[in-house]
């Protein structure tokens, strides 16, 4: 009897090897990930991948794009039927709960995407995902800039003691900043 084998289209394995890819740039950022290694990861050879995306940094920016869109797409799903304060407090919620503490790759994607900002192309697409981030949260809220700064240089503090691994018992220090954050602890 013999066994099927399972095919994949074009865009199913583009999608696999962005998984792939996102977890191993959130590992070694983009300088340090090779594409052998997210070709290994993704069970493609290493010049298909090169014919999914053509070169490392298009596939890191791929990556980046989707990881900001998949924030944007949890803000959505989190603010829906809900304006001002409320969608604010909802979308926070929803960050917290499936980047801060449950999926930490998304999370290390994240601050590997600022860290490769060097890069103008790379600056040009982590921007423009934030920039979708930020337009949305006010379209939702209607609130003036200062709420939106404040929504977001929250949001950038938790990622940083996220990073750091101290939002579960954490020393003082921390413990302060995570209050000062409304975070319950």
């Amino acid at each position: 009897m013999e066994m099927a084998t399972t095919r994949h289209s074009a865009a199913e394995r583009r999608d696999d090897v962005l998984d792939a890819a996102l977890i191993e740039f959130a590992e070694q950022g983009y300088e340090g990930t090779s594409t052998e290694d997210i070709a290994r990861r993704a069970g493609i050879s290493q010049p298909y991948l090169f014919r999914l995306f053509g070169t490392k940094k298009e596939l890191f920016k791929a990556s980046a794009a989707r990881c900001m869109r998949e924030t944007l797409e949890m803000f959505q799903r989190a603010a829906e039927g809900k304006r001002g304060e409320e969608a604010l407090h909802a979308m926070g919620a929803a960050y917290i709960d499936e980047l801060l503490t449950g999926d930490r790759v998304r999370l290390r994607a994240q601050m590997q995407a600022y860290s490769a900002c060097d890069d103008p192309e790379i600056c040009a697409v982590v921007r423009n995902g934030f920039g979708d981030l930020v337009a949305y949260a006010q379209r939702v809220s209607s609130l003036p800039p200062e709420n939106i700064a404040h929504f977001f240089a929250t949001g950038m503090l938790l990622n940083v003691l996220a990073s750091m691994q101290v939002t579960t018992d954490p020393e003082p220090w921390a413990k302060t900043l995570l209050e000062g954050c409304g975070k319950d602890i």
